[in-house]
């Protein structure tokens, strides 16, 4: 069995217009609600290190993330370039490709890809939409990442800013 933990980038900034995609940053929004899922997450699961999309937004949810949870900020994370996507095809290819001694993997990413992506795994529990900085644990009946298929996993536990 494995496990996958799921977190969409906190609230970005749409405030300069003349920005890339890539080089948004949060809004006051996100920025708050960052440390704060920390926090949260903090009482709920032990430190890893997550895989991150280089995206700005993400690498700053990723240091607001450290900010509410210390002992998450001593561990090292990785950038993946393959994360920036919107495509949950391509999560599943990058998820596959994962080493099998890594039982459980921490995603910080996108939307649709992370929406779509947990729908497809969890079929059954029908989530309509992850929101910014929300969380979802999903546990999978997988014994190998490359055995990854739709319908195998069921959403375990999930945590939205909102709740906080």
């Amino acid at each position: 069995m494995k496990t996958l933990h799921l977190l969409r980038h906190a609230k970005s900034s749409w405030d300069e217009p003349g920005l890339s995609d890539r080089e948004r940053g949060l809004n006051k929004r996100g920025e708050r609600d960052a440390p704060r899922m920390g926090e949260a997450l903090a009482q709920r699961i032990a430190p890893m290190a997550i895989d991150v999309s280089p995206a700005r937004r993400a690498q700053l949810t990723l240091e607001g993330l450290c900010d509410g949870w210390p002992a998450l900020g001593e561990i090292e994370h990785v950038t993946d370039e393959d994360l920036y996507t919107f495509s949950a095809e391509d999560l599943f290819d990058w998820l596959r490709a994962r080493d099998d001694q890594r039982q459980a993997l921490f995603i910080i990413g996108h939307n649709p890809a992370l929406t779509d992506l947990a729908n497809a795994l969890a079929a059954d529990d029908g989530l309509a939409n992850l929101p910014t900085a929300g969380y979802l644990e999903l546990s999978l009946q997988i014994d190998r990442w490359r055995d990854l298929r739709q319908g195998c996993g069921s959403i375990q536990f999930s945590l939205f800013p909102r709740q906080l």
